[in-house]
């Protein structure tokens, strides 16, 4: 019996190190794009994309909390520095990533990424479909060519045979599953539609057209920029700003790939990982990254669930720059495009719109607020608005609850409330007594009354004071153990 037993294992190993493989492999051609256009949009060299995905990709893979998550050079990263590159140059923008990952080495060490959990469901449903909206409108840049009067829209023929790839890209995506899983469908389609514009020298862009991704190895050097107060005041807004977007977006996608896989991460562990990848990306002359929600859900769909999926994508960057560029420049951008555009479909949580008429309107309300917002503006924006409403909306139905039983004797009155008391249902509490009316002595039964804040214990100490102020004794009981120590602390007397 143990003899036989690590035979059987190995076959068994067997189909998932090749599905892992192949989906590391899809995900890092729907890499490369993505961080070269992420690294133009912060006029840099991409380059710099590329590396900072190598790093960021490989490092989180072999050290991070969520195996399965594919991050990378980030287009929400990339638009937070364009304006310091552009007024202080690359070197800046290196020292600007180092100090981002420090901070979020910090952030882990600190234990806070757990508080991702506190995020509510109708946030992280905003979230992802306002990230598929913005991958898919993404894509439009490539239906687009420079002229010398600017951008303009492709037409003609030009437009036709875009159109007729994408598609084509899309329905081996969606029907190749009917015929056999034997491998990912997305990485079928694009070296299916690669190979189909070779053989026919189809008149189509290419990952080359771009820009040409052949270089070295990266080098280990410090930025050039001087060790100073000064510098340090021009980075750190940056580097708090890049490390915000950062770990809130790998926290989301974090939370994401856990409910796809129905397992448990450790949200802790990486951030420890995201901050020293991005330490590592500055050093080595790369971009700051962070999880990417359209490259994991590639590597998700494709069967890719275990480290070695993060690792192969991130090996394979750099094997791109080494040796392969003249093979992976040879991709058309439109197979790639459709790729995005069915992550984009498969991203979008569609059952959102069918709910949007059945849970409650503040919930309704929150939903389509951080899509609009991480569509239009910026995801850090956008999650802190739908937990800023989701928390008003919380307080506001707490504070309607709050009631109180009266028991009325022989000269003698008692209040028995049940409820939070907080900051926002201490108006209430006041309503529900009556000092002038109430007879001489009145009793307060505190056994199903929580106190939450300091609004609270002010709010009982300034009730005592209005029956004082009438003349009348007031008195509280069974007071809990931690409502008591909470007025001692705060010094507050009720007697």
């Amino acid at each position: 019996m143990n003899t036989a037993s690590p035979t059987h294992g190995r076959p068994a190993a067997l189909p998932g190190i090749r599905s892992n493989v192949l989906a590391g492999l899809t995900s890092s051609f729907a890499l490369v794009p993505e961080c070269i256009a992420f690294a133009l949009v912060a006029h840099l060299n991409p380059l710099m994309g590329l590396y900072g995905a190598f790093f960021i990709c490989t490092i989180t893979a072999l050290f991070g909390g969520r195996p399965g998550m594919i991050s990378g050079a980030a287009g929400s990263m990339a638009v937070v520095i364009v304006a310091l590159v552009v007024q202080h140059g690359a070197q800046y923008l290196l020292a600007t990533v180092i100090l981002s990952g420090i901070l979020m080495l910090l952030f882990g060490a600190l234990r806070l990424g757990k508080l991702i959990r506190m995020v509510p469901h109708p946030v992280m449903l905003g979230f992802v479909n306002g990230l598929a909206i913005v991958i898919a409108t993404a894509q439009l840049a490539h239906f687009k060519q420079s002229t010398p009067q600017g951008e303009q829209w492709l037409h003609g023929s030009a437009l036709a045979m875009m159109c007729g790839l994408v598609a084509l890209t899309i329905t081996i995506v969606y029907l190749l599953p009917r015929l056999t899983r034997a491998a990912p469908p997305a990485l079928v389609a694009i070296v299916g539609v690669g190979l189909f514009t070779q053989l026919l020298h189809l008149p189509t862009r290419t990952l080359g057209d771009m820009a040409h991704i052949a270089g070295g190895l990266p080098t280990l050097h410090l930025p050039t920029v001087p060790l100073n107060l000064d510098t340090l005041h021009v980075v750190l807004p940056y580097a708090v700003l890049m490390a915000i977007v950062g770990l809130l977006e790998t926290l989301l996608t974090f939370n994401l790939t856990d409910e796809i896989t129905e397992t448990r991460g450790q949200p802790n562990r990486e951030c420890l990982a995201l901050g020293a990848a991005n330490i590592a990306s500055g050093l080595f002359g790369g971009m700051g990254g962070c999880a990417m929600i359209g490259q994991t859900m590639i590597n998700l769909n494709s069967g890719g669930r275990s480290r070695l999926s993060g690792i192969v994508s991130g090996v394979m960057i750099l094997m791109y720059i080494l040796f392969l560029s003249p093979l992976i420049e040879r991709i058309p951008l439109a197979a790639l495009v459709g790729v995005m555009f069915v992550v984009a479909q498969q991203t979008f949580a569609w059952g959102s719109l069918r709910v949007l008429g059945k849970v409650p309107r503040n919930d309704a309300l929150v939903i389509v607020a951080v899509t609009i917002i991480t569509v239009f503006s910026d995801l850090a924006i956008a999650v802190m608005c739908g937990i800023v409403i989701a928390a008003l909306n919380f307080a506001w139905q707490h504070a309607r609850e709050i009631h109180a039983h009266v028991e009325d004797s022989a000269g003698d009155k008692t209040y028995v409330p049940r409820g939070t008391l907080f900051f926002a249902s201490t108006t209430r509490f006041h309503e529900l007594f009556d000092p002038l009316d109430d007879p001489e002595r009145v009793t307060v039964d505190c056994s199903h009354l929580l106190l939450a804040d300091h609004s609270a214990l002010a709010a009982l100490q300034g009730l005592v004071e209005r029956y004082r102020k009438a003349g009348k004794q007031l008195r509280m009981k069974n007071l809990s153990e931690r409502n008591q120590r909470l007025l001692t602390r705060a010094g507050i007397g009720l007697a």
